[in-house]
């Protein structure tokens, strides 16, 4: 393509090394910087207008800035992909992954992250360039906490761009990426229809440490939407936890916080069912245990809850 059509395909934007690639001198270049025809946004980087620059705009000259094989990554690479409507999106920074041991000056607004293999990530057709829809989920859900890395998972597929198994696929196929035998768990109790990463984590991180009283675990109930629940149930109680595996809903932090609502009105009311989530197995096992004992109480616990090394270290 010739250079109008190179910046116009880029949404306004062009790097000194393409101009020069075009045809024109330093001289033609600085010429349209003086008069205003072109105006710089990093060095070695220009918008053709003078007026403020839209999100994408600010992604392609980023992208641009960080030189041949660079591309959006994580929460810009999302973005990218999802569109503008993302809920929480910090607009404020934009991500871009170079190739490994590329040594830059790094632009105001603009977080670099260098990346091994780089290319094979990456969807070059995209205006920017970004990294693969897959990759960016997996990227995203190993940072962050438990429950973050759910939401990413959970909402990606919800979102029908992408499902379980495909993801579970990528991951196999990369073998250094943080948390990969967890976020493996997670996809295949999602691809298979079952929570037993929660029930494991209700058992290891809430009842036993805490020394609550065990419950008889039932079989898996189908519930005729492809989401399946393990109970623990408590017969000399009169009470039943739901271990609450259901990932597809519109907003996994949202479902987070009904849950942990309903646990807290379990805790001031007589609730005689509670249902738990991954955000109070994984990211809240004590403060969960210390509301399940008082709930057991009421209910005719004569123990205790048991202070493990977590709870200790939070005091």
């Amino acid at each position: 393509m010739d250079l109008d059509a190179r910046i116009k395909h880029q949404d306004g934007l062009i790097s000194r090394r393409q101009a020069l690639g075009h045809g024109l001198s330093v001289t033609d270049i600085k010429r349209r910087v003086r008069r205003r025809e072109w105006v710089a946004v990093h060095p070695g980087v220009y918008v053709n207008h003078t007026g403020e620059l839209t999100w994408r705009q600010r992604a392609w000259a980023a992208v641009l800035a960080g030189g041949p094989g660079a591309a959006l990554c994580l929460d810009s690479a999302l973005r990218a992909h999802e569109g503008p409507g993302r809920k929480q999106f910090d607009a404020s920074t934009i991500h871009v992954a170079v190739p490994h041991g590329r040594r830059l000056l790094v632009p105001e607004g603009v977080r670099l992250h260098q990346v091994v293999d780089l290319s094979s990530r990456v969807q070059w057709n995209k205006t920017p360039p970004c990294t693969k829809y897959d990759d960016t989920v997996l990227d995203l859900a190993s940072r962050g906490t438990t429950l973050t890395s759910v939401a990413r998972l959970a909402d990606a597929c919800g979102s029908r761009r992408t499902t379980a198994a495909r993801l579970r696929g990528r991951l196999d196929e990369r073998k250094r990426i943080p948390q990969r035998d967890w976020l493996r768990s997670v996809l295949s109790d999602v691809a298979d229809g079952t929570c037993s990463v929660l029930e494991h984590g209700f058992l290891d991180l809430v009842e036993r440490p805490h020394g609550l009283p065990p419950g008889e675990r039932q079989a898996v109930r189908d519930l005729g939407n492809g989401r399946v629940y393990r109970d623990v149930d408590l017969p000399d109680l009169g009470m039943r936890i739901e271990l609450d595996g259901k990932l597809f809903h519109t907003s996994t932090e949202d479902r987070d916080r009904d849950l942990e609502r309903d646990l807290d009105s379990v805790v001031e009311e007589d609730g005689t069912t509670i249902r738990l989530g991954f955000g109070q197995v994984y990211d809240r096992p004590c403060s969960t245990a210390a509301k399940l004992a008082i709930v057991l109480r009421k209910h005719g616990w004569a123990g205790d809850a048991i202070t493990c090394d977590s709870c200790r270290d939070a005091a």
